[in-house]
């Protein structure tokens, strides 16, 4: 019993002197600076720029040139183009339809007819006139002496006027003799009966002008080239003025209607002078999967607000529409191209859009839409920090934004992502990009394969 309690004791005492061996040596343990919570964000660097600004919008094409076939006389159908159809492209000068002439004919040669008989009519009242004027003259010869009218007679044309027994020394002494001024004015010259002669020569000359105009207006050319958006016509039927026929589509030019807001418009120099250089632009369709691409020009703006967009209409012209745009890789590349072989053609009423060149800048940014934040500020990094700057912004797209350089540094990093809260000067820290290079792929495959193959020699 006495030797169990020794034993224990020495164990006790060892126990707490290893124990206490233990402390002694024991080492201090390694101090750590407590880590910083720095946000991890994503980045990009601005791309920096320099030349004209690109003015981006979109808008629909729509035919500048366009009317409706119609007949301006009456009558007949007696041939319609096999080309007026629906879709189908007329050549300017073409013939569209003809209404049939038998009775415009027949007016014109009533209407000759008349134009004739007033040229005789007209003869002879000008003879009539030379008459008059010669009978005139030698009785003013006669009216030199006293006795003027002794020797006038029954037979000569003035008495036609003044009866032979009017005409004695008793009732017009040599103080009242009728003169020749006095006689000349009125029907005595037969000019009346002239002019009124003419003037029907004037109305039967009339007549047969619009008689012949009619005749003309029974065959309807087309004005222009263009294509055939509609038609109601056939072969044989009775047609009136005005009646409405079809209507065909000016091909020679295309017009895009594209909205702008005001900041926008005014980046276009000279868009409000009149005479100034033209302003390229381009058009923009996609067709099949490929995009396209067609020259255009600013052609007008309109002065007057949209009511229901408050933006102002820039109207782009673009020559040739139907000879098929360029695809735009090729011009992005550098290359250029009259049109691709099987390009189609701009076609009306589809939905484009528009790059309208702006004005030179000495340097501009390109900010993708997403590093924007709202009051138009963007969040910088320098030096590892967070730095919080407002910008200018030229224009807005929807996947990005033109801004001022001004404040920027040569190499711009802006921060993509968001922050629960941002503040000048807070540290932050750049995420690495990921990539997904075969190269990495493999060896996951590899090990795929090696557990493959070790169930296999389980089995």
């Amino acid at each position: 019993m006495y030797r169990q309690r020794v034993i224990g004791g020495l164990i006790l005492i060892a126990a707490i002197a290893i124990a206490a061996l233990l402390i002694f040596l024991r080492s201090e343990p390694e101090e750590k600076p407590p880590e910083e919570n720095i946000p991890l964000v994503q980045a990009q660097s601005l791309e920096i720029r320099s030349g004209n600004l690109m003015i981006q919008g979109s808008g629909t094409i729509r035919a500048r040139e366009e009317l409706t076939l119609s007949a301006e006389v009456a009558g007949k159908l007696v041939y319609v183009n096999p080309g007026l159809r629906e879709g189908q492209s007329v050549a300017r000068g073409a013939t569209l339809f003809r209404i049939e002439t038998a009775d415009y004919r027949n007016a014109v040669q009533t209407a000759q007819a008349d134009v004739a008989s007033q040229n005789v009519a007209v003869l002879e009242a000008r003879e009539e006139v030379a008459l008059a004027k010669a009978e005139l003259a030698r009785f003013a010869e006669r009216g030199k002496s006293n006795n003027a009218f002794a020797s006038v007679d029954s037979n000569d044309y003035a008495a036609r006027i003044l009866p032979p027994e009017m005409l004695n020394q008793e009732q017009f002494p040599a103080s009242e003799t009728p003169t020749n001024s006095s006689l000349a004015n009125g029907l005595a010259t037969r000019e009346p009966q002239l002019q009124s002669a003419r003037a029907a020569l004037r109305r039967a000359q009339a007549q047969l002008s619009d008689a012949q105009i009619a005749l003309k207006r029974t065959t309807v050319r087309a004005p222009f080239s263009g294509i055939v958006r509609s038609e109601d016509i056939a072969l044989g039927s009775y047609v009136a003025p005005g009646q409405a026929l079809g209507a065909l589509v000016g091909t020679a030019d295309f017009e895009a209607v594209i909205p702008l807001s005001e900041s926008e418009a005014a980046l276009i120099p000279g868009l409000w002078r009149t005479g100034s250089q033209r302003i390229e632009a381009s058009i923009y369709s996609d067709y099949g999967g490929t995009r396209y691409r067609w020259q255009a020009f600013v052609d007008r703006a309109n002065s007057v607000l949209n009511p229901q967009t408050r933006t102002i209409d820039i109207f782009l012209r673009i020559p040739n529409p139907l000879r098929g745009g360029a695809p735009a890789a090729d011009q992005k590349k550098g290359q250029t191209s009259a049109g691709a072989s099987g390009a189609p053609p701009l076609f009306v009423g589809s939905f484009v859009d528009a790059e309208i060149t702006g004005r030179a800048l000495d340097e501009y940014a390109i900010l993708p839409l997403a590093a924007l934040r709202p009051g138009n500020q963007i969040w910088l990094i320098r030096d590892g920090k967070l730095h919080i700057m407002k910008v200018e912004i030229y224009q807005r797209t929807d996947k990005l934004a033109l801004i001022s350089t001004a404040g920027l540094e040569p190499k711009p990093m802006v921060i993509l992502g968001a922050l629960k809260t941002a503040t000048n000067g807070q540290k932050v820290r750049i995420a690495a990009a990921r990539a997904n290079s075969p190269a990495n792929a493999k060896p996951v495959a590899d090990k795929q394969d090696k557990a493959k193959s070790k169930a296999d020699k389980v089995q």
